[in-house]
This record gives structure tokens, sequence and C-alpha cells, in this order.
């Protein structure tokens, strides 16, 4: 829902953010299973959002999905409040999701079958979310749909996702902008 009514809406991350408990990263660094699902359960849609947002394909989303929540686990003792706990977390899915993405850039073909995929949001669990997202991917560029993802779901600020993406903030910015502009225009009529 937090992407359907930051576009829908325009309400700040602030209104809708997810909040998550610092302190789940240390009991994950002492090994506790249920602070891990805890934060999984929390984080699940907002991670496979983002890394979807930048592979373009649900296969390589779900791996870097995967992959995210194995480098939390291990390194979860290595975390330092600074009051942006989700900020960390797609700090480590944005590296793997790039790692991913240079990996494929190597391969010098692609298979036929690869060109048929079509992208699928079965793990949004939310029907608007899902109708939002589906329209993002469509007519949205890679970068906005990354900005977007990392503003409404995550909370982070631009200036935060300026460094993130080494980007100036006017860039993130007017993306952003025109990204929820392009949404809302597109959806309407829609929901």
């Amino acid at each position: 829902m937090l992407v359907f009514v930051a576009v829908a809406y325009g309400k700040t991350e602030k209104e809708y953010k997810t909040d998550i408990d610092e302190t789940l990263f240390y009991k994950i660094g002492q090994g506790d299973k249920d602070a891990f699902m805890m934060l999984y359960e929390q984080t699940k849609s907002m991670v496979f959002s983002y890394a979807l947002s930048v592979l373009h394909n649900r296969e390589d989303a779900e791996d870097a999905m995967q992959e995210t929540y194995l480098k939390i686990r291990a390194a979860a003792h290595l975390y330092k409040p600074q009051g942006k706990p989700m900020a960390w977390v797609f700090t480590i899915t944005r590296n793997i999701c790039l790692m991913k993405y240079r990996m494929q850039q190597r391969q010098s073909f692609m298979e036929l079958s690869e060109l048929d995929k079509k992208m699928d949001f079965h793990q949004i669990e939310d029907r608007e979310d899902r109708i939002v997202l589906e329209t993002a991917f469509s007519i949205l560029s890679k970068e906005e749909c990354q900005i977007i993802m990392l503003h409404v779901v995550s909370g982070l600020k631009h200036r935060e996702i300026s460094q993130l993406l080494k980007m100036p903030v006017s860039t993130i910015l007017s993306k952003y902008h025109r990204g929820i502009k392009k949404l809302r225009k597109n959806l309407e009529g829609r929901l």
C-alpha cells in the first residue's frame, strides 16, 4: 500500500514508513532466528521490489533477495545503528544487484527464452501496490523506478538516494517528480 498511497495521494514516506527495530540486527548477529524472520517478514516486499527495479527480471530479483538476506545474516554484527536500517539493507541489495547486472553484461548472448519473460509481481501481496509496480515498470525508466522505490518504500531522503546512486540531488528530485507524475497520469481511471 506504500507505493499506491505515495503515487495516488502524494503522501510522504514519513506518513507510511515501515519502522524497523534496529535491535533486530544485534539479535540476528547473535544468532536469533526469530529476529531474522521478523526482519524478513517486515522487509521482504521492499527488498524484492527494489531488486526488481534494478534487475528487471523476476528470477534474478528473487536470487538477489535471497543473497541479500544471507549477507544480512552473515554481517548483522557489523551493523551500526544510525536510524536508517533500510538504507543499510538497500545498500546490500544494490551491491548484490549491481554484481549480478555486471555478470549479465559479461555474457555475450541472451537466450531467446529470456527475451520472452514477463515480469511477475506475485511476491507483492497488496493489489494496489502490484498494479502501481506493474505500471511503473512498463512506463518508467530504470532510474525513475529505483528512485521511487528507494524514497517511497524505504523512506530514504533524496539526499541519501543521491549518495547511494551517485547522482546529483537535483537529478534525483527531477526524476522522482517526473516518475510520480507519469504514474499518476497513467493510473487515473485504472484503480
